[in-house]
């Protein structure tokens, strides 16, 4: 499971895919390589279980399968929106120290 989701672009997808289902049209406006390209790692992880699939007459979603990643999905969870929440507060602090008066 681990090996799936290491490579970077994979990641991305699983974000993109994490809380609501998306189109392999929306998935693949988000990157600069080729449809075909993204469909290959869609590909992957539809095939490891990751993200489920559901077709549409032509189009294709996909979500990302918590219960498949079991504990790694918290893992990711935190990882990826805790850590922006961080950095969130970080610059919510910074923003309040160039309002104070000097």
């Amino acid at each position: 499971m681990l090996a799936v989701i290491y490579e970077p672009n994979r990641q991305k997808i699983l974000q993109i895919v994490w809380r609501e289902e998306k189109s392999a049209s929306e998935i693949a406006s988000q990157f600069s390589t080729t449809f075909g390209a993204v469909s290959q790692h869609l590909k992957i992880l539809r095939e490891s279980g990751v993200v489920d699939l559901r077709k549409q007459g032509r189009t294709h979603y996909y979500k990302a399968n918590h219960e498949r990643l079991g504990p790694l999905a918290q893992y990711l969870e935190n990882f990826w929106w805790g850590r922006l929440n961080v950095l969130k507060m970080l610059a919510e602090d910074q923003g309040d120290e160039n309002v104070r008066p000097t």
